[in-house]
């Protein structure tokens, strides 16, 4: 009975210990849940969203800039290279969905392929976990609807690796392939862009990286600009909240929680399996 009440009492210690953290550590993935779109079909940009630029830049270096939750738009001439920016911090899954409203069918001649590419603040093209990140339509189509799932965001990576990290990421739209005919034909883009708090699950070991963003300096000429009344790169190009890069996130909460378990796991083995001591018909001395 009395190695029975010490497993109980082990594990109401355990379960007492376990209950502060682990709300705080099922508080980001919980969030989420409430979405009603699945990561393959993402919701498409409209009216219940913020407005956001009405133009797109033609280069990375003149991306119209928006944030998360707002809606771009644009119209351009079919065969335009469209582009803009926007910011994604560490431990993020940035969803990017567009809306295109071709031209009137009267005016086109076949079927047109639709593009979307999603470029990091170096430059380098992330690859789509989910969504069509492409698609050929007909020439009668109204609308056509793409979507890139990006990888979360990670805090840090190795030199060599091609891992999404916090800063500006660039979205160009564009057609790349219809008839000759309907090249500089007009049509109509919208824009926007979901992000999803993956927590810890995708946290990666290292010093946080520095946010990636168009015209970031070092750290002597960003103070500098700051001394000048100036605002820097970097947080001019932050998120609404500012960048969250930062050594700490939930998987630490599971770790220690792991730990106290692993130990209280150690006491109640222990208690169960060292008998009850020295048996009473052994006289002492013996």
């Amino acid at each position: 009975m009395r190695t029975l009440r010490m497993f109980g009492a082990a594990v109401t210690a355990a379960a007492a210990l376990l209950g502060p953290a682990a709300p705080g550590a099922l508080a980001a993935p919980a969030a989420p849940a409430a979405r009603t779109d699945s990561p393959s079909t993402p919701a498409a940009p409209g009216s219940g969203t913020e407005a956001g630029p009405t133009e797109a830049g033609t280069t990375f270096r003149t991306a119209a800039a928006f944030r998360p939750g707002q809606e771009a738009t644009a119209q351009a001439a079919t065969g335009d290279y469209l582009y803009w920016a926007f910011p994604a911090d560490t431990g993020e899954r940035p969803t990017v969905r567009a809306v295109v409203t071709p031209p009137a069918a009267s005016l086109r001649h076949g079927p047109a392929t639709w593009r979307i590419d999603v470029y990091d603040g170096l430059r380098r093209r992330q690859p789509c976990m989910y969504g069509t990140q492409a698609r050929t339509v007909e020439r009668d189509a109204a609308q056509v609807r793409l979507a890139c799932v990006l990888r979360p965001v990670r805090g840090a990576a190795d030199p060599w690796a091609n891992d999404p990290l916090p800063g500006s990421y660039f979205v160009r739209l564009t057609v790349t392939s219809l008839p000759d005919e309907d090249l500089g034909q007009p049509f109509t883009a919208r824009l926007g862009v979901d992000v999803r708090d993956e927590g810890g699950a995708h946290a990666a070991d290292g010093p946080p990286a520095v946010p990636l963003v168009p015209g970031a300096t070092t750290a002597d000429v960003a103070e500098a600009e700051t001394s000048a009344g100036r605002t820097p790169a970097v947080e001019a190009a932050a998120p609404e909240d500012g960048w969250a890069s930062t050594w700490w996130s939930d998987r630490w909460l599971w770790t220690a929680a792991g730990g106290v378990l692993a130990a209280l796991a150690g006491v109640g083995g222990y208690a169960l399996t060292r008998g009850s001591g020295r048996p009473a018909r052994i006289p002492p001395g013996a």
